[in-house]
């Protein structure tokens, strides 16, 4: 067999000819000419750097293997929507690719270099909205939380994800979870479990001007939520997939909650349900983290019903779409919206939350706006400022913690959303009203995907502000 020019390389290492690529938005597809030929046929595929990957989670993503013919002419955009695919599983910083001729048959080679895996996050924090409000408790050290969160990807190098979150002090939260996208041979059904046990000493029991009031108490706690989830995953590819999830939830409050707002929970202080969730994505993005081209698309159907025997039922449908287009010479322009609706005879007040929770209005962060219904537009056109060679860290030897990538985009964005709801106290003012927003921010992507933002922004109130998140926004 001719040599394809791969030298054996270390563990976490990539082969040596294929110098290392560091996402996000690096690419490197590497093909040797076959003289002669129009067709070949695939003769083997090899991987090399995933020490602790299995080969298997791999090979499950390529859409062609050993013994299939492939045009030479559609090789590298072939290999480039192959190469995209496992680095989408976001187990690597860099996935390279190379191919050959021996012969007539082709020689694919993946070269790959593993991320670190093991997240332990100690949890400090204050059980007060702020430092000057916890100082001036009298009982202030007893109001902390403190544990530990950790998060093990690529579990057992199957691709499989478990979570654990343990926090004590004021506040106390106790949960597992453990996600597994795709099982057995060709990995295209997979499962997910999960339970959480959530306590905490202050509650937000009402919304007044279009702000969440608090409602503390120091000798127990006003809230307490346990839930146990267990779901199948319709795994497609990497960019496709399809969950149906089913949930039983029990939730209590105390007479204090309820005396202080009885559609709480509708005059209740204990209410148990069954959730059932149907949710359908279609990730066609450059990449999860801060994507440049492509699109996304989720749809999420969740059919809740109550345990009593007398609390209506009530039916979410939740919709979202994203495109993100380049335009050329640095700058490229994204658009997404989502819209929720609820069907039901009768809402309690823990389930109106629309936008300023997981949906907002940028420039809207201090209010929350509750209702039925809302739709959300959001738009931004960003311009690469800079995006220089990684950083590598000579004193780091191991290569999964030792390169830094950098990115930088300067972003101006226009924000608009609306809340639909049919009753709302006189004190809010934003519910049923148009809300609008611009600004201009910065945007930081870096380290094991993580994204910082930093914006200022006139919202529709006239009202400016910085804000910083360390998320994409769109």
């Amino acid at each position: 067999m001719a040599s394809v020019g791969v030298g054996l390389a270390p563990p976490d290492t990539l082969p040596k000819p294929l110098r290392p690529v560091v996402a996000p938005t690096d690419t490197l597809v590497r093909i040797v000419p076959c003289p002669g030929i129009a067709r070949a046929v695939v003769g083997t595929i090899l991987f090399g750097g995933n020490a602790v990957t299995k080969e298997r989670i791999l090979r499950a993503e390529l859409d062609f293997h050993e013994g299939d013919t492939l045009a030479l002419a559609d090789l590298p955009t072939r290999l480039e929507a192959n190469r995209s695919r496992l680095f989408n599983l976001q187990l690597f910083h860099a996935v390279v690719v190379q191919s050959s001729c021996a012969g007539s048959r082709l020689i694919v080679v993946f070269g790959v270099q593993e991320r670190w895996y093991t997240f332990p996050v100690p949890i400090l924090s204050l059980a007060d909205r702020n430092l000057r409000s916890w100082s001036e408790r009298t009982d202030r050290w007893r109001r902390v939380d403190y544990g530990v969160h950790v998060v093990r990807n690529n579990f057992r190098g199957r691709n499989e994800q478990v979570i654990a979150n343990l926090q004590l002090g004021f506040n106390r939260k106790y949960e597992l979870f453990y996600e597994a996208p795709g099982l057995g041979t060709y990995r295209r059904i997979g499962l997910g479990v999960g339970a959480s046990f959530y306590q905490s000493r202050t509650v937000d029991y009402i919304t007044r001007a279009d702000r969440l009031v608090p409602l503390a108490s120091n000798d127990g706690f006003p809230i307490q939520r346990f839930y146990a989830t267990a779901g199948l995953r319709f795994r497609h590819t990497v960019q496709f997939l399809t969950a149906l999830d089913a949930s039983y939830h029990r939730e209590r409050i105390t007479d204090s909650i309820n005396y202080y707002n009885p559609n709480y929970y509708q005059g209740r202080t204990q209410r148990e349900f069954l959730d059932l969730t149907l949710t359908s994505t279609r990730n066609q993005r450059n990449t999860f983290a801060y994507p440049l081209t492509g699109q996304y698309a989720q749809a999420r159907l969740t059919h809740r019903v109550f345990l009593d025997g007398a609390t209506p039922s009530l039916t979410t449908l939740r919709l979202s779409y994203a495109r993100y287009l380049a335009l050329g010479h640095g700058f490229y322009y994204t658009a997404g919206i989502s819209a929720q609706a609820r069907l039901t005879r009768r809402l309690a007040y823990a389930d109106t939350r629309a936008l300023g929770y997981e949906d907002l209005v940028r420039g809207y962060d201090e209010y929350v706006i509750d209702g039925r219904h809302y739709g959300l537009l959001q738009q931004g056109l960003s311009y690469r400022l800079f995006h220089p060679e990684p950083i590598r860290v000579q004193s780091l030897g191991n290569p999964k913690i030792n390169t830094i990538p950098l990115a930088l985009y300067l972003n101006i964005f226009a924000d608009a959303g609306y809340v639909a709801a049919p009753s709302t106290l006189p004190q809010n003012r934003l519910p049923n009203h148009l809300l609008r927003a611009i600004g201009l921010g910065l945007h930081l992507v870096t380290y094991y995907d993580r994204v910082f933002t930093a914006e200022y922004t006139l919202n529709g109130l006239g009202q400016t502000g910085y804000f910083f998140r360390a998320e994409f926004p769109i």
